[in-house]
């Protein structure tokens, strides 16, 4: 049996990671006591959480259990040593700490805070902070791996990139799926034509998700960044799972789920093979040219009549887009028994989508 363990710590890192990205966020008070400290040129090595390890790794200094403020914060970094502090960042336990973590414990980093803080996140669980009083950076180390805080500035500009891209990749993508929706309808949809709508749908994912980080290390300078990219991304993502059911072998949600994850795991060059594509998607030998029948789920679920869950039904009694067409004015009624009110509704949205009908 293989060993989950690797995935659960990789898991328990990032959780981690993000955890910290939101407690050292602007608008926190963690943040303003780290400006502070950075604005007054001084050096600082905190520890957040997993209180016991980090106090039975050091020695001396002060013990305070006081409520913790940013301004308390500012003022014990102009000692020496680490500041420890309770995970929920209500209380400062220790001051002026010397912590003496396993020198043998691996590091790449140079500085003596910085090693001791790499080696600290290393031998616990704990949030490990360090301040370089003469670079003015601050360094977050989770599992032995330092993420440097970017000021907001240097954030605004990445969202503003990513905006921009992201906002170019949805036009495309909507221009891509209009023609799409015609091809299906024409019953002339290539592997080529999927390859590329899959690849579009994948940037336009990779940009949301890097938006999505620099938005949680805005904190709460990232509210309206947020709502932008909410509305860019808009129901891209399940018109993405519909595609990759309409056109999979096998059209589950479970197997579309796992699709979607091998392909976000794919690098940019083997996304535009169409080779590689096609057996995602369980076909072998596949030419680029070869036409693809859709089971019309996608454009189903776009029409206003057809209700959630409908799409899948009419499916199951069709079997495909083109045989719905075929049948939809000769034989009506069985549009009645998957609970299609208005056939004729449903017949006029798809021709004005065809365009072969005013």
């Amino acid at each position: 049996m293989e060993d989950a363990r690797p995935t659960q710590e990789t898991s328990d890192v990032k959780e981690r990671l993000r955890d910290a990205i939101k407690k050292t966020a602007p608008g926190t008070a963690l943040r303003h006591a780290l400006d502070m400290i950075i604005a007054g040129h001084l050096g600082a090595l905190i520890c957040i959480g997993d209180s016991d390890n980090v106090i039975d790794a050091g020695d001396d200094g002060f013990k305070l259990d006081i409520s913790f403020t940013a301004n308390r914060l500012f003022e014990l970094s102009k000692m020496d040593g680490a500041i420890v502090i309770d995970k929920d960042l209500t209380q400062i336990l220790r001051a002026n700490y010397h912590l003496n973590p396993d020198p043998s414990l691996p590091t790449t980093e140079t500085g003596m805070r910085h090693r001791t803080a790499a080696r600290m996140s290393l031998l616990t669980k704990a949030t490990v902070i360090s301040v370089s009083e003469r670079r003015q950076v601050v360094t977050v180390y989770i599992g032995g791996e330092g993420h440097q805080l970017k000021s907001v500035p240097e954030l605004m500009s990445s969202v503003n990139q990513l905006l921009v891209s992201m906002e170019s990749t949805r036009g495309r993508l909507d221009r891509a799926l209009l023609r799409l929706t015609t091809l299906e309808l024409d019953n002339y949809v290539t592997l080529a034509d999927i390859t590329e709508t899959i690849y579009l749908f994948e940037m336009l994912t990779t940009v949301s998700a890097e938006l999505e980080s620099l938005v949680l290390q805005l904190g709460s300078q990232g509210k309206s960044i947020e709502m932008q990219r909410e509305e860019l991304l808009g129901n891209t993502s399940d018109d993405y799972t519909l595609l990759l059911r309409d056109y999979a072998r096998d059209n589950s949600e479970a197997n579309a789920a796992a699709i979607r994850r091998e392909l976000h795991g794919t690098d940019n060059a083997d996304l535009r093979s169409a080779k590689g594509v096609a057996e995602l998607l369980g076909y072998e030998e596949m030419a680029e040219d070869a036409i693809l029948r859709p089971l019309g789920l996608r454009t189903l679920s776009n029409v206003s009549v057809v209700r959630k869950g409908m799409a899948d039904k009419i499916v199951d009694e069709f079997g495909s887009l083109q045989t719905l067409l075929d049948n939809i004015e000769s034989n009506p009624e069985r549009l009645d028994d998957v609970g299609v009110k208005n056939p004729s509704i449903l017949a006029d949205s798809l021709y004005r989508m065809w365009g072969k009908r005013a």
